[in-house]
């Protein structure tokens, strides 16, 4: 286990990004399709192939899942995943037809400090051509990198980070997420992280809670005070399982899961965020549908939370003037 999205077998991440426009993506691709399901908790959401995901609706499995910046541009990224997808031979089949079904989400990283003066055609997606042709090992960089490339938080450098667990029943379940937050990652100004319960071996500087609460720690914090915009924040991301799974199933695993959010970013689910995830399972190792999918969404939830504090803590600030600093910068 290399605490990665990576652990769960059958399944890549790769990485992109273009460091003068500020912003990247991310696209996690699935060997073979995977059931699939969304669950959009934020008020301000920019999504690729979400009516798809309904579960009224007919196709069940995904090749790939694309994350980006970019707000609406970042949509783009999907098609750039879906055209390396489609030289690989890969996609739901209608007769003589091939088509990759490549679902997506984005956040907002264009106030970054990033040339965004790009011309008739974003970057988005060459850069999610390029993220799929890097997926191609069981590991990838955390941090400022992909998707949270150009992310922020209210108090320190937002970025991407993962994390995986196995449930006592023997389930895989990972996630990866790009924490660009409206609100904060850790408690206050200071160096702990909401997420703190749910460390495992140190993984975000084992720095656990602060003794005690105070009101300043527990005042509200978040990105551009009262006048902060819809669209400059959200934290997307995907949860993975190698359990076998229906797509009402994992509908249930994304909104377990999305309880994560809540464990790692204060305040969550704003008008101002677009909080989206993903859940996927590859459908390897049955599961007790009641207690077994419970437990399984459990452990999942604390993994998003995980992830969340890893993507904080792995970045590093961006090369731009008044550019906001790093978790490291402050606290090492």
């Amino acid at each position: 286990m290399k605490n990665l999205l990576t652990d769960i077998a059958g399944v890549r991440v790769g990485h992109a990004e273009d460091p003068k426009v500020g912003s990247g993506a991310t696209a996690i691709i699935f060997d073979s399709p995977a059931i699939a399901a969304i669950d959009v908790r934020g008020g301000g959401p920019g999504t690729r192939e979400d009516a798809l995901l309904d579960l009224a609706n007919t196709v069940e499995r995904v090749d790939a899942i694309a994350l980006s910046g970019g707000s609406a541009f970042g949509l783009d990224t999907g098609g750039g995943v879906q055209a390396w997808l489609a030289e690989q031979g890969r996609g739901h089949r209608v007769r003589e037809a091939l088509i990759p079904i490549v679902p997506g989400a984005i956040l907002f990283d264009l106030l970054n400090g990033g040339d965004k003066a790009w011309g008739r055609f974003s970057p988005y997606r060459d850069l999610g051509y390029a993220a799929a042709t890097a997926a191609a090992s069981a590991d990838f960089a955390l941090g400022s990198v992909g998707a949270g490339f150009g992310a922020t938080t209210a108090t320190f450098k937002g970025g991407l980070g993962s994390a995986s667990a196995v449930t006592p029943s023997g389930i895989k379940v990972a996630a990866v997420v790009a924490v660009n937050a409206v609100g904060s990652v850790t408690v206050g100004n200071g160096p702990w992280f909401w997420a703190a319960p749910f460390e495992v071996d140190g993984e975000f500087g084992g720095r656990g809670l602060p003794d005690k609460f105070t009101e300043d720690m527990l005042r509200m914090r978040i990105k551009g005070g009262p006048a902060a915009s819809a669209r400059e924040n959200t934290t997307i991301g995907a949860v993975v399982t190698n359990a076998v799974l229906t797509k009402p199933q994992a509908k249930r695993l994304a909104m377990i899961a999305h309880t994560g959010f809540a464990r790692a970013i204060y305040p969550v689910h704003a008008p101002t965020d677009g909080d989206v995830l993903f859940a996927a399972a590859t459908c390897e190792k049955p599961i007790e549908p009641l207690v077994g999918l419970t437990e399984l969404g459990t452990i999942a939830a604390n993994v998003v939370a995980r992830a969340i504090a890893r993507g904080v803590y792995s970045a590093t600030a961006l090369p731009f003037p008044g550019a906001q600093a790093a978790w490291k910068d402050r606290f090492g």
